[in-house]
């Protein structure tokens, strides 16, 4: 009896890793919402349309390098926030749940899919993070004169304080690795 109950509870709970699923696909659901957005920021800096007129004006045609930069960065910070939440849906998905057979033989599997156990996925998900960080610090140091000085220290000592988090997670994983398990 006693062997029956903890057979049922050891695979209620190897099965209970599926109730994270429904997470994955909600994620891939944001990348739809992502997408969208790149295109409504991609339409955005291209044309805008006079409420008054009805005119179109090609905007884009009136940029100066910064407005140009600032544009193409608000695209560049979606793309690596795209991949951040990609990756974690398929690092997550094959490290905690069940592993993606249909990528096994396709050509288009990327080269780190499979690999990246949770260690890697920590280092990866930081590092995208700080250029995340690091692009919108850029968009502010671009557009100083809509941000207040105090505003700009903040998002200074914030990227700093993700770039430490990054470098002291990169150690320890380090140490890590490299420490030998000894039973006790």
């Amino acid at each position: 009896m006693r062997d029956k109950i903890e057979n049922t509870l050891e695979y209620s709970m190897f099965a209970s890793r599926w109730l994270m699923a429904p997470v994955y696909v909600v994620l891939c659901l944001s990348l739809a919402f992502i997408m969208l957005k790149v295109l409504q920021e991609f339409a955005m800096s291209i044309y805008f349309v006079d409420p008054i007129k009805g005119v179109v004006w090609f905007k884009i045609l009136n940029y100066g390098l910064t407005d140009l930069l600032l544009s193409v960065l608000h695209i560049v910070d979606l793309a690596l926030i795209g991949n951040l939440v990609l990756m974690i849906i398929f690092a997550g998905y094959e490290n905690f749940v069940s592993k993606i057979d249909i990528a096994r033989n396709s050509e288009d599997k990327p080269s780190w899919m499979g690999k990246v156990d949770f260690s890697g996925l920590k280092l990866k998900l930081v590092a995208s993070i700080v250029a995340i960080s690091g692009i919108n610090l850029l968009e502010t140091f671009l557009d100083l004169e809509n941000h207040t000085d105090r505003d700009v220290y903040w998002q200074i000592i914030i990227h700093l304080v993700f770039v430490g988090s990054g470098v002291l997670l990169a150690i320890m994983d380090y140490i890590a690795s490299k420490t030998t398990h000894t039973e006790l």
